[in-house]
Parts: C-alpha cells; structure tokens; sequence
C-alpha cells in the first residue's frame, strides 16, 4: 500500500481494525486488482489516508487474497467502504464515490 494507506488482511483485521481505540474511526476499502471502479477509487482512498492521518485510520483488504473477512461482512460488491468504530460498522459507501462524499462521511462520524 502507498503512504499513509494500511493493508488490511484476514490476518490482521481483528487487531488492526475490530480492536481499535473506541476513539478510531477505521475506513477499510475491499477492492481487488481486477476491479476497475476499485482502482479508479484508489487515488482517492490515498488523498483521504493523507489528509486525515493521525485522525483516522485508512486502509485497503483486497477481497481475493483475504476472502474470509470480506464474507464475513457480507461484501458482495466492490468497491465496498466500509466505516468501523468500536469494532462495529457504521456507515458504508459501495462503488465509487466522489471524495467529498468520503470527506462528508468521515467528519460526521469522526466527530460522534
């Protein structure tokens, strides 16, 4: 992953993501190299990593490579965001949104 942007896996997702600080607002992006709107979406999720980092938690699980935790959220369709605090989801975007879309979610959440 680029600069500020963390790789989620099955591995790790629990502690990276479901374990965070109650404080954390964890914005995971399930993409995959075959998907074109998920790589359209990329630069974005990066500009978003960097403009809020230190504040919120940005990272990417590639679904074919990590396919347990994708199903285990029910994604079904990529790109799929999906925002986390306190290990729950709460607030999802699916397919390729605008930044400012992103940027509107982000602060409402980041500020409950």
């Amino acid at each position: 992953m680029a600069g500020n942007v963390l790789a989620f896996t099955d591995a790790n997702f629990k502690s990276e993501v479901l374990d965070s600080s109650s404080e954390t607002l964890v914005l995971v992006d399930f993409w995959a190299s075959w998907c074109g709107p998920c790589l359209r979406l990329g630069p974005t999720i990066e500009e978003l990593a960097n403009d809020y980092h230190g504040r919120v938690k940005v990272g990417k699980l590639n679904t074919d490579e990590n396919q347990s935790t994708a199903a285990s959220f029910g994604i079904n369709s990529i790109p799929a965001v999906l925002f986390f605090k306190d290990g729950e989801v709460v607030d999802k975007v699916i397919g390729a949104a605008s930044k400012s879309a992103f940027v509107a979610a982000i602060d409402k959440l980041a500020s409950k």
